[in-house]
Order: structure tokens, then sequence, then C-alpha cells
């Protein structure tokens, strides 16, 4: 019997909802493209605001405009008094960086000149502010919650750098903030995921930029759609050593539990984003920890889950996903998995930018149609 529309598109699977020029994701053969370049020749390559750029106005920027950006987002980093004491209330009250981050997201507006304009200026201005400012937000969010005084931006450094100096109070060793730049490159926009299509969607009613980006960071808190790359690491820490690897695996398996860091909604091969970030997650084993042994068991408890997951779950194509290599790559400059999922909201923030410019060009409402299975013609009560 053919399946109803509503369980074919449960979800939306496999329904086009916009025509993009920001990325696509080729599950099948394991690429990601932004704006024309496959992830590879970017992430490492270019600066996290250079990518930005290129995806807020469909080209890289030649060496004036990378200077020009990142002198304009640097003069945008420190947040407003009122952001500042809703951050510091928030982390007082434990609530979760992502949470602090979404709450904050919201304040911004309230030091927009005009919050209503759409116009491309306005939501180019716009887009600068809210990268440049988030990273703010979740450095001051997680002094704050240990007790310590929030830092100050400083405008010499690239956003990247400037974070984990506001994180830790000093300038970072260069191969930790080409780490994390590299990182955020390697988020920054994902094809027409939850957290994307929710920008898009409170964009095509004509609504504001801040109030997208609000709406998307709700969204990417659900563990669905901003993952769990924090029990990645307890499940290196539980597994010890690579000897123990296997015996883990089958246990978990014949459990029913999920491997975390494997397994992917679309790819159906490797993850692009896991191929860079284990070579940056490599690089920082070596010049920064100095110490090998978490980066050498992840890469043989990866070697041995490939394998037992193909014996056991043959045909499912369950490969390593962007989660497992994040997690190493976030702790190594000094994050805790609790922030995890607000660090990549950073990298992801200017995707959203991105989302809400074109959809706002477009100027379509999105208004999916749904198919009512409930019952009709119920008597109301006398």
């Amino acid at each position: 019997m053919e399946a109803s529309v509503g369980e074919r598109f449960s979800g939306l699977d496999g329904v086009v909802a916009v025509r993009t020029r920001l990325s696509d994701v080729d599950g099948q053969n394991g690429a990601l493209t932004i704006a024309g370049y496959a992830l590879e020749d970017l992430a490492g390559r270019v600066t996290f605001e250079e990518a930005a750029h290129l995806l807020w106005t469909g080209r890289l920027p030649d060496a004036a405009e990378a200077a020009a950006l990142r002198r304009d987002m640097a003069a945008l980093r420190v947040i407003p008094d009122v952001t500042m004491t809703l951050v510091r209330e928030a982390a007082a009250r434990q609530a979760s960086p992502i949470d602090v981050l979404r709450m904050a997201c919201a304040s911004l507006s309230l030091d927009v000149q005009r919050p209503n304009d759409i116009s491309p200026d306005a939501d180019m201005t716009t887009a600068k502010m809210l990268v440049a400012r988030l990273p703010t937000v979740l450095a001051a969010c997680l002094r704050s919650a240990s007790g310590r005084e929030p830092v100050a931006p400083r405008a010499d450094l690239s956003l990247a750098a400037n974070f984990l100096f506001m994180l830790n109070g000093e300038e970072p060793d260069p191969t930790s903030a080409r780490a994390l730049d590299t990182y955020w490159v390697t988020v920054i926009d994902h094809g027409m995921n939850a957290s994307t299509f929710t920008a898009r969607v409170i964009a095509s009613t004509r609504s504001d930029m801040v109030s997208a980006v609000t709406g998307a960071i709700g969204a990417m808190k659900g563990p669905l759609h901003g993952g769990a790359p924090g029990p990645v690491l307890d499940m290196l820490v539980d597994i010890g050593s690579a000897d123990a690897a296997e015996r883990w695996v089958r246990r978990e398996l014949a459990a029913g539990r999920r491997i975390m860091g494997f397994g992917h909604r679309i790819y159906r091969v490797r993850d692009p984003r896991a191929v860079v970030l284990g070579r940056v997650a490599e690089e920082m084993a070596g010049a920064v920890l100095h110490d090998r042994k978490l980066f050498d068991l992840a890469r043989a408890v990866e070697a041995t889950a490939l394998r037992v997951l193909e014996e056991v779950k043959p045909g499912r194509r369950l490969q390593t996903n962007v989660e497992f290599y994040t997690a190493l790559v976030l702790q190594s400059v000094g994050l805790h998995p609790t922030a995890f999922v607000a660090a990549f909201a950073c990298g992801r923030s200017a995707g959203w930018c991105a989302h809400v410019i074109e959809q706002h060009a477009a100027d379509h409402l999105i208004r999916p149609q749904s198919q009512y299975v409930g019952p009709r013609l119920v008597r109301a009560p006398r």
C-alpha cells in the first residue's frame, strides 16, 4: 500500500524548501560545498571572518576587504551593559551556555538603531554585530559561571583568538587559535538543517535578523540537532585503552545503545567535517597538548567502531560524524563539554545570518501545508 503524503514527507524529509547559493550537502559522496568551494579548500586556509564574507557576499574578500571586515567586527565585540547584566544573572542561576546565548542574542536588538529594518545594508550591519558579539557573550557566561570576572575583548586579535583570550585571560597560542578558527569555518553552514530552516522561516515573515538568529539558537539547543559531542569524551574515558575498545563497542550495541560520534542523517560515507577536524585534533595533540594518548585512543576507537558497526549493522553505513573529532578539538582549546553546543552556535551564526540575508532578498513567505489526520464532525457538548 502506497504511503500517504504525510508519511512520505514526515518532518519534510525529501522536500526542497528553498533554493540557495550558500551550501550543498552531498551525503552519498561525503562532500560539503560552501558557496562553490569544497570544505577542504576553505577550512584551515581562510579565516572565519573571510568565510563569513564569502557567505554574505558570494565571494571571498580581497586583502583590503578582509582587513576592513576584521576592523568592523572587532569594533563591535563589546556587548551592551544590559546584555552583560543578563549574562551574569543567567550564569548565576546556572543556566546552560546555549540558553544564555539565546537570551543574550535576543537582548542585542536593544542595541540596533532600527530593529525592524531588513534592508540589505541593515542586514549586513546586524550580521557583523551578531557574529562579533556571540563569542563575547559565551566567554562572559563561562567566566561568570565559574566565579571569574568577564574579560573585555581586544580589537587586535582575530575573532577566534579573541574568544580564547576572553575565556582564559591570556593571549592564546597560535595553534589553538587556528584550531578554533578552523572549527568555526568547518561548521559555518550545512544545508537546510533544523536551525537554518528555523531562521529562514522567521525571516520569511519579514521579521528581523536578531529574531531569526535567536530562533535558530533555540532550534540548535535540541540534542537531535546541536548534537552531543561531549559524550564522545565520556566514551573515550570509559573505554580507557585500545585493547578494550572492541569489547566496549560490542557491549553497547548488544544493549541497543548508540555509539557516539558515528552515523549521520545525511552522510552515507565519512562526514567531510570529521576529516578536517581529525587533522586539527592531531595537530593539537602534538603541538599544544604534547600528549597524544587521547588522540591515539580516539583513532583506535574509531577504527574499531567502524569495523564492528559494519559487522553488526551491515549496510547501515554508520561512518564517523562531525561530533567525534569536535569533542577533541573543543576540549583541546579549553572548553568544557557543557559549552560545546554554544561554541557550535557561534560558528554557525555566520551561516544563519547569510540565510536570513538570502531569505529577505527572496521575500517569500515559507508556508508549507499540513495533512489533517484528526476526527471530523464531532458533536460539541450541549
